[in-house]
């Protein structure tokens, strides 16, 4: 455990040093959680060390990437392959069981809503490559809310300055109303889906 610990504190150091291009790199690793990458950029905006549009857009783009990948690891690795290793991107049995049974009770609009959900977050590409999910849908919505997630982060890092590692504190309070509305909307799509499957049952009777 101390050699990956210190293997994260050297690649953040190295991230540190890239700038921009260390927002992308870092999300694209997925093994320092996103919230920090995200603060640091916003961090590197407060010291004039960077663009904000940049810092997000490096940030949106790496943060998709990164689940793209996790989402053909499961297409093509499949569980047993993440549960041997997916500790080394802060996934392990716990998070994929969470995610499935999230995808399977709720199904594809999921994808939206679990990025606002600790636990589930970084597991729940892993159910829909499994199953298979058309890459473009799960492309589109996982940028849907991988944009503000980026937005918030960035920009309390960039609030924070010098105190940019309290980012968890920070972020609590705008997180929870997040997470509810996420949730009402995933409410909203299962309604609506629900209500389809009904109409098209009665419509084949």
């Amino acid at each position: 455990m101390d050699t990956i610990h210190q293997i994260i504190n050297t690649l953040f150091h190295w991230i540190q040093s890239l700038g921009e291009w260390g927002i992308f790199f870092g999300l694209m690793l997925e093994v320092i959680p996103s919230e920090i990458v995200l603060a640091y950029g916003g961090f590197l905006v407060y010291l004039g060390k960077a663009n904000f549009v940049m810092i997000v857009i490096f940030g949106v783009v790496g943060g998709v990437l990164a689940q793209l990948v996790v989402y053909w690891i499961g297409r093509y690795g499949g569980r047993p392959f993440l549960e041997r290793f997916g500790k080394y991107i802060l996934i392990n049995k716990h998070h994929i069981d969470k995610s499935e049974e999230w995808f399977n009770k709720y199904g594809t609009g999921v994808i939206f809503t679990a990025r606002f959900v600790p636990i589930v977050r970084h597991a729940i590409s892993i159910p829909a490559g499994i199953t298979r999910m058309p890459v473009w849908k799960f492309t589109v919505l996982t940028t849907l809310a991988v944009i503000p997630w980026t937005l918030l982060f960035v920009y309390l890092g960039y609030m924070l300055g010098d105190n940019w590692e309290h980012i968890d504190e920070a972020a609590a309070p705008y997180v929870k109303p997040i997470l509810l509305i996420a949730l009402a909307l995933l409410i909203v799509y299962v309604v609506i889906k629900y209500t389809i499957s009904k109409k098209k049952a009665g419509q084949s009777k």
